[in-house]
């Protein structure tokens, strides 16, 4: 059974939508755990990132090569670079043990580019650890869009 999260996730989510809209990929990347990885599935309900393609799937590694790209300004598909804005809603608690959390939050991320915007919304699951400063690392993040299915042209901005 769900429940609300407390303020600690919710600072947690917000804090990570604003280090995305501010292009502070570094410090976004520092959220993750060392083996982190971060999956926007190409189909609803999709059960599994290796079972079929994906918008993005990125392990450590990858993260790090896309973070890099993007902080180096080497991406084509950035230039010029996106101006973003997101809104995260009603995140909940949906499962809780010993190592961590699995919460799950509303999403809708507004993109500036090329004078076109472009509106992205979904949920979003987070598996967090507690980091032992107080704080917490993202185990592995998971982007649901409503229309992951739907054509989408040079995604290459983090959700």
């Amino acid at each position: 059974m769900s429940r609300l999260a407390p303020p600690e996730i919710e600072s947690f989510l917000i804090h990570e939508a604003r280090l995305l809209d501010e292009r502070r990929w570094e410090d976004w990347l520092a959220l993750f755990a060392d083996d982190g990885w971060y999956w926007v599935p190409l189909e609803e309900g999709q059960a599994s990132p290796r079972d079929t393609v994906s918008l993005m799937y990125d392990d450590r590694r990858l993260l790090e090569t896309r973070i890099r790209r993007l902080a180096e300004a080497a991406l084509h598909a950035q230039t010029p670079v996106s101006r973003t804005s997101r809104i995260v809603a009603n995140p909940t608690v949906e499962e809780e043990d010993g190592s961590g959390l699995t919460i799950r939050a509303k999403f809708e991320m507004v993109e500036y580019r090329r004078d076109s915007r472009r509106i992205f919304a979904g949920t979003t699951w987070h598996r967090l650890a507690r980091d032992g400063e107080g704080g917490f690392r993202i185990e592995w993040k998971r982007v649901d869009l409503v229309d992951c299915d739907a054509v989408h042209d040079g995604l290459s901005v983090p959700f």
